[in-house]
């Protein structure tokens, strides 16, 4: 009896050490990458404008306009687009006042980074004739 129960623990003993062994030497595991860092307001209203500038609420229309979103963060981060948003909206107050919004360098790269990714995702997600 006693031979039987040291075969079995010296077995248990093997098992668990080679678990062990064989966990303790993976990678350590990477964060996985945000994807989808947008919040959903800022999406919904991207999708909506969208749809009213496509000619209204249709399924032609619908999915497109989720898709251009999709492909927009994927281009750029949603700090970047609401500043470059901020930027293109702005950018129209005249006078002295506007020129924060238009003149620094960094606003231009901005609305042409949006500008670009806007058109990578027409380009990916509308079919027009």
């Amino acid at each position: 009896m006693k031979k039987s129960f040291l075969k079995y623990g010296f077995f248990l003993i093997f098992l668990l050490l080679n678990g062990c062994i064989l966990t303790g030497n993976r990678p350590p595991q990477s964060k996985p990458q945000v994807i989808n860092d947008y919040p959903t307001q800022t999406r919904v209203e991207f999708v909506l404008q969208c749809i009213e500038k496509e000619g209204g609420l249709r399924y032609e229309t619908l999915y497109p306009c989720i898709c251009s979103i999709d492909k927009i963060a994927s281009q750029m981060s949603h700090d970047e687009y609401d500043q470059a948003l901020t930027f293109t909206f702005m950018r129209r107050t005249p006078g002295e006042n506007g020129g924060i919004f238009r003149d620094p360098e960094h606003a231009k790269q901005l609305r042409k980074k949006l500008k670009d990714a806007k058109k990578f995702a027409d380009n990916r997600c509308f079919v027009r004739p």
